[in-house]
């Protein structure tokens, strides 16, 4: 567990990163999330991060309201992900150390963190599944 504590994001985040557009429409992003299995995706406009969308972006979008009781799926999935998104997001560097990671996911109770480079370009993505990765790897050790 010793080794755990000196591990980066740079080593174990996802390089190859899909992201999408803030004008892609929900349903769009749906059919993404069933055929990569993911669960959330940066939103990018012009190069920049300028947010993440959910799965669960999605389902709040069918959250019962008094003035809705009974939403209309294909007019709630015509909205744009720009309209859903969560533009205040959590990022961390590829310095980053996993313990913060780690962290950060639990109190904040998140699958995956956007990796920003220094220049506030986008580099990678950490998820859980890369935390579990690396703890069973250094364990071994």
């Amino acid at each position: 567990m010793y080794r755990f504590l000196e591990q980066t994001v740079d080593g174990y985040m996802t390089r190859n990163v899909k992201t999408v557009q803030r004008d892609q429409d929900l349903l769009g992003l749906s059919q993404m999330f069933e055929t990569d299995d993911f669960n959330s995706y940066p939103v990018e406009d012009d190069g920049q991060v300028v947010g993440i969308v959910t799965k669960f972006d999605i389902l709040k979008c069918f959250a019962f309201k008094p003035s809705q009781m009974l939403p209309r799926y294909h007019d709630l999935m015509s909205r744009q992900i720009g309209d859903v998104m969560t533009p205040d997001f959590i990022y961390v560097s590829p310095d980053t150390r996993l313990t913060r990671v780690l962290q950060i996911m639990v109190e904040h109770r998140i699958r995956s963190i956007i990796v920003l480079d220094s220049a506030h370009k986008l580099v990678g993505i950490i998820a859980r599944e890369d935390v579990i990765r690396a703890l069973k790897a250094t364990a071994r050790e």
